[in-house]
């Protein structure tokens, strides 16, 4: 099968609770006993397959190669894009649009809107990297590889929890938690796959503890994380945060880490200092 459908099923396992199969022989799955098939992946790579553009067959060792560069039919941008042209289309009316293009012959005035409207989405973007930078200069940071272990429910009706080992970041004792599709009753049925997480202070403190805290991927994943940075002032009578989205960049990447015996990933801790 291919690796897409093979973690799906390994996800969808560990949702229920149960020991993964093949859909064909029924015999047990696992990433320790499956392996590719090289064989198999040559034969597949021979077989022909349709362009998503132009529909037309093509060796699927040579798909990826036409869909990029070759095919007349691949969505393309116009070369003005830079100043604001939103154009996309097939490449065979690109030389087309571009000599008709508006951009070109637009006043100063009416580029430099155009030009605001994209520096706005930019800085937007460069907003959480300059955040980044100004946590790195506090005094007090730290961070940390955490491993979130599988747990179930003890109600009537279980369900699929994860929690860390407790760990000390910053001289205090911390747990973290997570949860699948924020816990609904049952997440296997769902094509969408979600993670939130939980920060809990377990040490007593003599005063409110600010911080800043991002989880990435750890150093051994290839899980796509987009870091998003969250704050919470910790005292003895609001010790956790609420659930928070684990940003990952979609339900491939989730069904990934629930594929995994274990979710491991890194933390970081930025205390702010009054």
């Amino acid at each position: 099968m291919c690796a897409g459908c093979f973690i799906h099923l390994l996800a969808d396992a560990r949702l229920k609770e149960e020991q993964a199969t093949c859909p064909n022989c029924r015999c047990e799955i696992s990433k320790s006993l499956c392996c590719r098939n090289l064989a198999v992946e040559k034969a597949v790579s021979e077989l022909p397959s349709e362009c998503g553009f132009c529909l037309r067959p093509f060796p699927r060792s040579l798909l990826e190669r036409h869909q990029k560069e070759e095919c007349q039919d691949r969505v393309t941008q116009c070369k003005y894009k830079r100043i604001g042209c939103p154009w996309h289309g097939p490449f065979h009316e690109l030389t087309v649009h571009e000599a008709a293009c508006a951009h070109p012959t637009k006043t100063g005035n009416e580029l430099m809107e155009i030009l605001d409207e994209m520096d706005q989405s930019h800085r937007k973007e460069m907003q959480l990297y300059n955040s980044i930078f100004s946590l790195l200069s506090f005094e007090k940071i730290g961070y940390t590889e955490v491993q979130f272990r599988p747990y179930r429910t003890d109600d009537f009706i279980t369900r699929l929890y994860y929690e860390t080992p407790r760990f000390t970041v910053l001289n205090q004792t911390w747990v973290l938690k997570a949860r699948v599709n924020d816990s609904e009753r049952n997440p296997n049925l769902s094509c969408k796959r979600t993670l939130s997480f939980q920060l809990l202070l377990k040490s007593k403190v003599t005063a409110p503890l600010e911080c800043s805290f991002l989880l990435l991927k750890g150093p051994y994943d290839d899980v796509k994380i987009s870091p998003v940075i969250y704050h919470f002032v910790f005292t003895n009578e609001s010790n956790e945060t609420d659930y928070v989205p684990l940003p990952i960049v979609d339900s491939v990447e989730c069904n990934k880490l629930l594929a995994a015996k274990n979710i491991n990933l890194r933390l970081f801790l930025f205390q702010i200092q009054k």
